[in-house]
């Protein structure tokens, strides 16, 4: 059978309505032979412009041109403009889609009628319980579902003449604050308490009335409130929530099964409106539909209890693992951890992806650490991705890097289909490190304390990084502190560190040093006559003359303006003699090219000699400058002679 790569999008997957639906593709990509890759992220629950950023780069991994087919659950997404690329990117490769929730003229479409499902719960509170006082909780205007609830609302309203203040309105995100936001909205703006408060989803609706609640109200018998969805929290709160029935998981296979049959040319609708049906239970004050058999009680409460338990276990193998990364005092320690944390709670496989300049110091402060609010972060993923931690079938891999299109390794094993592979993006504020790649783990994915497990191995690799940087950046001071930066040697500090255990070497064990001495010859006269620029050409020869002279055996600096010194152990006269030859011979060779203006010439002196206790080697760089001084006092008389 042909596999088919199905690119799946959505946002915030710890929330029920998300993991409902998504429960249903994972169980339909099996049964239709598809491999799903799912681009998530928990954007928006942290309210920081720069981690959302961060997080909404996942989007940007696939290359759509490299699937069969997409899922999208866009209005799961907060920010317009990321969903407008998406589609923008979908639409140019050509491959069918499916959009659920979100009707898109050129995708399949999985829906339901939000218009009559909203009137159904108007008339309702209307009909039913006589209310004629109400506040909206919106979900964003710019959703479409959420505007189509709220029109809906608004329509019943003014069906039966019931007068609304828009100032009722509460728009807020579908996430749970907002749902005690837009109490403390009303409470805030004296907006008088109304009979009931209908809300666009159920995560809204538990937390308004938990909000309602620490104000001193009763729910339903003060104010009645409404959900929509009928997820699984709508049944598991302090009371049972009125709210519309919808059939997620339904969704997330019929999305599975269209894609299934554009492949394989079978004829269908491109749009497909699912029914629902309103459940009216506590919250709205219709008691009499509670059910109170002890068996569907006993198993409410079992699976409420194995999903607390399973959430107790995991977040002490969270705080295990958190733990360990921010004991870690380098990358290596790092990646230990988080393979024994993968090996522990064994996958089927997991990918640990990083950009190859995941590690760049571009935006730290070289001499503070401290992250440079202007500077230009690492914002997408590169060509080439590092895997470090290659995890499949209770094994490690070693794999280097792959091309990004790749999005995870080919890995040697019969290939299977019907997998769902989860990509989590890596990141610290708006810098892209890389990704992170799941497939079946034990860990509780649609549960809000998996962000909290992402953001602890984001921050943890954050810190690494810092320590990289900061480690780079005492080495450069430290080049910096031993390192003559104009004529590319150490310096009379440099010189002093590497010739320190050398030199009290020589003394413990009674050994010979030589110490030689070079002076510039006439750069005065070349300043004066050329200019500084050539002037300091004229030094940095005298560096590169050390350079092509020396070997590993001697070490040598510039000692200050145009003075150099050599320093040797264990050296014979007929060494130093032979290195005074090779020096004044590599002059000859730069004047003999002609590059210079000038005469390069130097002036040298040394000594061999046997350092004592308590001896100071600035002692015989001294008696070496003396016997230079006197080669130089030569020269000039020679010179003068001559003329």
């Amino acid at each position: 059978m042909k596999e088919y790569r199905i690119a799946l999008i959505v946002e915030e997957i710890d929330q029920s309505y998300q993991s409902e639906i998504l429960n249903g593709i994972a169980s339909a990509a099996k049964d239709f032979s598809l491999n799903v890759s799912a681009f998530v992220s928990f954007s928006a629950s942290l309210n920081n412009e720069k981690h959302d950023i961060g997080e909404f780069n996942i989007f940007n991994l696939p290359d759509f041109n490299d699937f069969d087919g997409a899922i999208l659950l866009t209005n799961t997404l907060a920010h317009q403009p990321v969903v407008a690329n998406i589609l923008s990117r979908i639409k140019a490769a050509g491959i069918p889609a499916v959009s659920i929730d979100n009707d898109i003229p050129y995708m399949y479409y999985i829906g339901i009628d939000n218009k009559t499902a909203m009137r159904s719960i108007t008339e309702h509170l209307i009909n039913v319980h006589g209310f004629s006082e109400f506040c909206y909780l919106s979900g964003p205007a710019d959703n479409p579902e959420s505007a189509d609830r709220l029109n809906a609302f608004l329509q019943v309203l003014n069906e039966y003449d019931i007068p609304f203040d828009k100032g009722n309105i509460y728009y807020g995100d579908f996430r749970s604050p907002s749902g005690r936001d837009a109490i403390d909205f009303f409470i805030e703006n004296g907006i008088k308490m109304p009979q009931a408060i209908i809300c666009a989803n159920d995560v809204m609706a538990s937390s308004a009335i938990n909000r309602l609640t620490e104000e001193g109200y009763n729910v339903p018998k003060d104010i009645a409130v409404t959900g929509f969805d009928n997820t699984f929290i709508s049944h598991n709160y302090q009371i049972e929530l009125t709210s519309v029935d919808r059939p997620l998981n339904r969704s997330g296979r019929i999305a599975c099964q269209m894609l299934y049959r554009h492949f394989n040319g079978i004829p269908q609708d491109r749009c497909d409106v699912l029914n629902m049906s309103t459940r009216f239970t506590e919250s709205c004050g219709c008691s009499d539909n509670l059910v109170y058999d002890i068996n569907e009680f006993r198993e409410l409460n079992y699976r409420n209890y194995a999903k607390f338990e399973r959430s107790q276990n995991f977040m002490s193998t969270l705080n295990k693992l958190s733990t360990s990364l921010l004991g870690s005092n380098s990358f290596e320690d790092y990646i230990d951890s988080l393979k024994k944390f993968t090996a522990e709670i064994d996958p089927e496989e997991f990918y640990f992806c990083l950009c190859d300049n995941w590690n760049s110091e571009s935006d730290i402060d070289l001499f503070t650490g401290d992250t440079a609010d202007n500077a230009v972060a690492n914002d997408r993923y590169t060509d080439e991705i590092l895997v470090p931690i290659c995890y499949k079938g209770g094994r490690f891999f070693n794999i280097e890097k792959i091309s990004r299109r790749e999005i995870i390794p080919e890995l040697p094993g019969e290939k299977t289909t019907g997998k769902f592979y989860y990509h989590l993006p890596l990141h610290f504020g708006k810098r892209c490190f890389g990704y992170m790649v799941i497939l079946n783990s034990p860990v509780p994915l649609h549960n809000s304390m998996f962000e909290t497990y992402c953001i602890s191995i984001n921050n943890s690799l954050e810190n690494i990084r810092k320590l990289i940087c900061l480690e780079y950046a005492v080495n450069r001071l430290g080049r910096l502190y031993a390192w003559d930066t104009f004529s590319g040697i150490y310096n009379r500090n440099g010189f002093v560190q590497a010739t320190e255990s050398i030199f009290r070497d020589c003394i413990t064990e009674k050994r010979d040093i030589m110490l030689m001495f070079i002076d510039l010859d006439g750069l005065k006269k070349i300043n004066d006559t050329f200019g500084h620029g050539v002037g300091d050409r004229a030094i940095c020869n005298i560096a590169d003359v050390l350079l092509q002279s020396c070997n590993d055996n001697e070490i040598y600096c510039r000692f200050g303006g145009d003075e150099f010194i050599v320093f040797a152990s264990d050296y014979t006269e007929q060494m130093a003699k032979k290195l005074y030859r090779k020096i004044n011979e590599n002059i000859d060779i730069i004047n003999e090219s002609g590059v210079n203006p000038f005469e390069l010439s130097a002036s040298i002196g040394y000594i061999i000699t046997t350092p004592k206790e308590n001896e100071d080697i600035f002692r015989f760089v001294t008696d070496a400058d003396n016997i230079m001084y006197n080669e130089k006092r030569k020269k000039k008389l020679s010179r003068y002679l001559k003329s």
